[in-house]
């Protein structure tokens, strides 16, 4: 398998499925008077009160509640140890030493209760990292971490479970940092999915509606689906999010392809199909437990009060101002070149219902010259 297939994108599916399932056990926990219990199991990171004393961070209040959802193909459990080979075939993807989170959703929910918008960071886009070195920012989690756990054992530290703690906290500082930094805004609540949890998620949930225009393959992926409505759920909804070779537009057709998953697998959790049965919901419980990272002190009930909108369909899924898609570095390697300034003044916009910048009509539309998106079944139909 080649690098552009190894570099897996998933975030805005599996991240947002672990959101959404994360929502709706919550909503259930409350019902059933064991909130406490389920809030109590969920993994927790420090990341936003470390980077709220380590970096000047921007103003707290920007009109909107900003939720970033993070996906990264790790090959390790959220205590680092590795995947046993069964699970990476399962996955259709191999082991790994390192890792990149190669989607990023900046989820803004305006406080005036006006529409909320999910919106994309292209994974190669540059930007100066903390502690690194200008880089896309997929790299920043992964790079940081590294750099982080080799500092530690040179100093002489042996404790594995700190290295590995440290390091991540370390790293998810990094991203964090580089996001607020980008975008201008500071980031309100973090959640973090890995690549095993989008597949146990995918399942959980009894997999989702998608809909292609075309029929397509992608070895790298393992992508290879039929045109039309079709459920995809495992393995296969990873090949779906992941695919980017043999698409028109490479990875701004795969961005739109997780976005209509998102949109998709939000609508199906929180269906009445699936509130409504304890076995999924059991199932759902299990896998963000084993998989989800959240920052501290996020109760996920309120959150759900809060976002009541997100309920009702009103959100819309854009993507930040690019320059060029194409772009190269200094060291030869293909970025997404981007204005910092338009990108803050787009994201600021989403908050009072103005957007400015890089937009079009059609909640999936990446650029004026995509092609229109239809919807089949109340699915939206991608490339």
């Amino acid at each position: 398998m080649g690098s552009r297939g190894r570099a897996i994108a998933l975030v805005c599916g599996r991240t947002s499925v672990a959101l959404a399932s994360a929502l709706v056990i919550a909503a259930t926990a409350f019902a059933r008077n064991a909130h406490d219990q389920v809030q109590q199991g969920m993994t927790t990171t420090p990341v936003l009160s470390e980077v709220a004393t380590a970096t000047n961070a921007p103003p707290k209040d920007d009109g909107a509640t900003d939720v970033l959802l993070v996906g990264d193909d790790r090959r390790t459990d959220l205590r680092g140890n590795p995947l046993p080979a069964y699970i990476l075939r399962q996955l259709r993807t191999e082991a790994n030493d390192g890792f990149s989170t190669d989607t990023l959703i900046l989820l803004r929910i305006p406080k005036d209760g006006s529409k909320s918008y999910a919106v994309s960071i292209p994974r190669d886009t540059e930007v100066p990292i903390a502690g690194y070195r200008t880089d896309k920012i997929n790299s920043a989690y992964g790079a940081v971490k590294y750099l982080t756990s080799q500092r530690m054992r040179a100093a002489g530290e042996h404790d594995s479970a700190k290295i590995e703690r440290d390091s991540d906290a370390a790293g998810r500082q990094a991203l964090v940092t580089s996001v607020q930094q980008l975008t201008g805004l500071t980031v309100d609540h973090y959640a973090e999915v890995s690549l095993y949890g989008f597949y146990l998620l995918s399942q959980a949930i009894g997999g989702v509606p998608v809909c292609l225009l075309h029929a397509t393959s992608d070895p790298n992926s393992g992508a290879n689906f039929r045109a039309g409505v079709q459920n995809v759920s495992g393995g296969n909804a990873l090949s779906f999010v992941r695919q980017r070779d043999n698409l028109p537009h490479g990875d701004l057709d795969r961005i739109v392809r997780q976005q209509a998953f998102l949109a998709s697998a939000a609508k199906k959790v929180l269906s009445a199909g699936t509130l409504l049965d304890p076995d999924r919901l059991g199932a759902l419980t299990a896998a963000v437990q084993k998989s989800v990272v959240i920052d501290q002190g996020w109760d996920v009930l309120g959150f759900v009060q809060q976002a009541q909108s997100l309920t009702g369909g009103n959100v819309e899924f854009v993507t930040i101002p690019v320059v060029n898609a194409n772009g190269r570095n200094d060291r030869g390697q293909s970025v997404v070149v981007v204005d910092r300034d338009a990108v803050k003044k787009f994201v600021a916009g989403l908050a009072s219902g103005s957007p400015s910048g890089f937009t079009a009509p059609g909640p999936l539309r990446l650029n004026a010259t995509a092609p229109e998106p239809i919807t089949v079944n109340g699915t939206r139909c991608v490339n």
